[in-house]
C-alpha cells in the first residue's frame, strides 16, 4: 500500500482528521483519538509499516502471522496493537478492513455525545 492509497482510504472514513506528528508518522484519528498511524519505510523498502487497534482476539490471530507483530511502542504498553511491515500474509484490501474496524472500535470508544456532536454511528 503506499502512502497516498493509504491516506485516501483513511480520508473516506467518516470525520476522520490527518496530522504528520512523531516525526513523518501519518496519524488518523476520530474524535481526536488515534485509530492509525503509517510510515514509510527507509530507502529501498517497498511497504509502509502500517499500525492499527484490533480486537483481543484479533490480536492474538495475526501476532504470529509472517509480515505483522505487535505494533513497537503501542503494544508493549498493552495495547491491542498491531503493525503491517510487510504484505506477506495480509493484503491490502484485508488492510483496508482491519483500518476500518479499528475505526469503528475507536468510534465505539467515544462518548454518546461526541459521537453526536461528529454524526457518526459506532454500528
Amino acid at each position: 500500500m503506499t502512502l497516498d492509497e493509504y491516506n485516501r482510504f483513511c480520508a473516506s472514513l467518516p470525520q476522520a482528521t490527518h496530522v504528520v506528528q512523531w516525526g513523518d508518522a501519518h496519524v488518523w484519528k476520530v474524535g481526536g483519538k488515534v485509530f492509525v498511524l503509517g510510515r514509510e519505510r527507509g530507502e529501498g523498502e517497498p511497504e509502509m509499516a502500517i499500525s492499527f487497534k484490533c480486537s483481543p482476539m484479533a490480536y492474538e490471530l495475526l501476532s504470529e502471522q509472517p509480515g505483522l507483530r505487535p505494533a513497537p511502542y503501542l503494544a508493549s504498553r498493552g495495547l491491542k496493537w498491531i503493525q503491517r511491515y510487510s504484505g506477506e500474509s495480509m493484503d491490502d484490501q484485508t488492510l483496508c478492513d482491519y483500518l476500518a474496524a479499528s475505526y469503528r472500535l475507536v468510534v465505539a470508544g467515544l462518548s454518546r455525545k461526541l459521537r453526536r456532536e461528529l454524526n457518526i454511528d459506532p454500528d
